[in-house]
């Protein structure tokens, strides 16, 4: 295990990747309060992977990449205010009203439902690798909508330009449904490509 871990270096690669944009992006954000507010999240899970692969649970590459998309993505958004990534280019390319780097980032959610069906299947909690995936999603859709409470009471009780920033609705009054319905998008195709993948080796557990 140990070997295995010496040789594969690019979960370490990605971890060392994310915490060099956290640091840089974390000098002078455009508001500190929302910086705080879309990084806590962030932390937590990017914790979570670091804890699992220090006890011995490692992710496939593909499963660490995937993740590492919303880390990214999510990391730069907090920084400017999702909507005030510079992102011009899309929204004048396809005629958008609106900054739409938030849905790519909502996107990005859903595919943390891979490493999700990983654990189940390299675990034997499920037989079926479509069971797994299907998981997955249910997983990833309960997680969005709680998600999307949690930033509704945050800008309720923070108010002002904060909560708005953190809110990101830019006046669309279907924000949080179309919010929900990137992460599940997203969660169905790295589903669909979990099972046609298929989990490739064992789960490497260090006992």
């Amino acid at each position: 295990m140990l070997t295995w871990m010496r040789h594969n270096m690019f979960p370490q690669a990605l971890f060392a990747l994310y915490l060099t944009l956290f640091v840089v992006l974390g000098i002078k954000p455009h508001d500190r309060a929302v910086w705080w507010a879309e990084n806590l999240p962030i932390i937590a899970l990017a914790l979570t992977l670091v804890v699992l692969y220090v006890r011995g649970t490692v992710l496939s590459n593909l499963a660490y990449a995937l993740c590492s998309v919303l880390l990214v993505l999510h990391t730069i958004g907090g920084h400017f205010t999702f909507e005030r990534v510079p992102f011009d280019w899309v929204t004048h390319a396809f005629g958008f009203e609106r900054n739409h780097f938030d849905r790519l980032a909502h996107f990005s959610v859903g595919f943390w439902g891979f490493a999700l069906a990983e654990l189940l299947m390299r675990r034997e909690l499920v037989a079926r690798a479509w069971l797994a995936a299907l998981f997955g999603v249910f997983c990833i859709g309960t997680v969005a909508a709680l998600y999307e409470i949690i930033e509704w009471l945050y800008a309720a009780i923070e108010g002002g330009e904060a909560g708005a920033a953190f809110l990101g609705s830019q006046g669309d009054i279907w924000d949080a449904q179309k919010d929900m319905l990137a992460d599940i998008l997203g969660a169905v195709v790295v589903g669909a490509l979990f099972v046609v993948r298929g989990p490739r080796h064992k789960l490497q557990v260090r006992g």
